[in-house]
């Protein structure tokens, strides 16, 4: 039988299949962060059950209010850490050493090809892009899994996403993402996982990967996945180089999760980005997508770069490259946030932080806060903000605001304009 990526991590982890079509997986990490976790915490520990399956397997970060902005956020943030201490959970980032949850987790070599992922938070679809099978859960779901090691979840059903063609001048896979969005629509994907194959694809990073299955969730996708080939190898050799003789078998081996050919797909989406304009949302749905050209001119009262989706060193990297010696408007306010604290000390080591700090930004600490409204860029009634992060739903970023999202280069000239605008127009170095 014919198989696809997502079908032949089932087979692997299948447990048990109680009901037909319900499959309880056994699962090779479960993520967990302050704002969901203490939830499924403290109803393990009323039921005593205050047990964790495996704390090898168990990875923790305080990432979405840091440092604590209330006695809320820092008693969330107190029973977490207490947790991981009684349980000895080796791999728990706190304060200081912390960074966003679906950067610092790949950063740190925790995913692999073929793996099973969970986690109390929608855009755990990003490990994905390393070949595993990845799903936002809820608490019942994430208190199962750290309690027992395992996960039930539907037959899976993939759609193809066939990328193809040549990315132009100041298009990023943001860019993409947002385009299929707004083909599928946010339901057009609903119980499936969104695979990502083509030129294109072969051709991006691993950072680029991350952005693109991140957001599948945003499609209404279980589920983002790339074929793990040369580019995923590289990026895990320095934490898979004693499991192989060297690159080549790594690769072979890592071919064996590759979708078959005549594998059985739900559907299949064409993309050809030859002509692709950089993209930009406007409204309060993800799937509510225009080109530059029809939004350029828009105003905006803050421009935020970072995120899980957008704020790895790759995209810091583009966005001082359009704002090295020049400064932004005068009328907006910039917030960047580098992902994690290796992502902001490369940052700093390469002068990206000084660019954007003379540019007139404000530089963060790696938090998710801005993103969900949190805290470190929460907008007012009434305000704009142009954003590289991964959900523009209403008050997303603050009550009564509006979030358009962005590629870094369009974030980067926007916050220049003061309004959006187009990175095609803009020479990069300040010249």
């Amino acid at each position: 039988m014919k198989m696809t990526l997502a079908e032949k991590v089932f087979k692997t982890h299948l447990r048990d299949e109680p009901f037909p079509g319900t499959k309880v997986l056994d699962i090779d990490v479960v993520m967990c962060h302050e704002i969901t976790t203490p939830i499924a915490i403290n109803d393990l520990v009323a039921r005593g059950k205050d047990r964790v399956f495996d704390p090898d397997r168990l990875k923790v970060v305080i990432d979405h209010v840091t440092p604590a902005k209330d006695t809320k956020t820092a008693l969330q943030g107190k029973i977490l850490r207490e947790w991981a201490r009684r349980h000895n959970i080796r791999d728990f980032f706190d304060i200081g050493r912390n960074g966003v949850c679906h950067a610092i987790f790949p950063e740190k070599g925790f995913i692999r090809p073929g793996y099973t992922v969970i986690m109390g938070d929608s855009h755990t679809c990003t490990h994905g892009a390393f070949g595993a099978f990845a799903a936002g859960v809820g608490t019942t779901d994430l208190e199962v899994g750290i309690l027992k090691g395992v996960c039930a979840f539907g037959e899976p059903k993939t759609i193809r996403i066939d990328i193809d063609g040549t990315v132009p001048e100041g298009v990023y896979a943001k860019d993409i993402i947002l385009r299929i969005i707004k083909e599928l629509t946010v339901k057009g994907a609903t119980d499936c996982v969104m695979e990502f194959r083509g030129d294109v694809v072969k051709g991006m990073t691993m950072e680029s990967r991350m952005t693109l299955c991140n957001m599948a969730i945003e499609a209404g996708g279980t589920s983002g996945i790339c074929m793990p080939d040369e580019v995923t190898v590289d990026y895990l050799w320095p934490f898979i180089s004693s499991d192989y003789k060297d690159k080549k078998a790594a690769l072979e081996d890592f071919k064996k999760w590759w979708s078959d050919e005549g594998a059985r797909y739900e559907k299949t989406l064409k993309i050809d980005v030859s002509g692709l304009e950089p993209q930009v949302t406007y409204g309060y749905k993800p799937d509510e997508v225009k080109s530059i050209s029809e939004l350029e001119g828009t105003p905006v009262d803050q421009v935020y770069i970072g995120s899980c989706t957008n704020g790895r060193i790759e995209d810091l990297r583009v966005a001082a490259s359009y704002l090295k010696g020049r400064t932004i408007s005068p009328y907006v306010r910039g917030i960047v946030s580098p992902a994690t604290p290796k992502i902001f000390s490369q940052a700093d080591d390469e002068g990206i932080i000084k660019i954007f700090m003379d540019a007139g930004f404000c530089v963060t600490n790696p938090t998710c806060g801005a993103c969900l409204g949190m805290s470190t860029g929460v907008i007012a009634p009434g305000e704009v903000c142009a954003s590289t992060t991964n959900r523009n739903f209403s008050g997303r970023m603050g009550k009564g605001g509006m979030v358009h999202l962005m590629s870094p280069a369009v974030a980067a000239v926007t916050a220049i304009e003061g309004r959006i605008a187009d990175p095609r127009k803009f020479k990069k170095g300040g010249a």
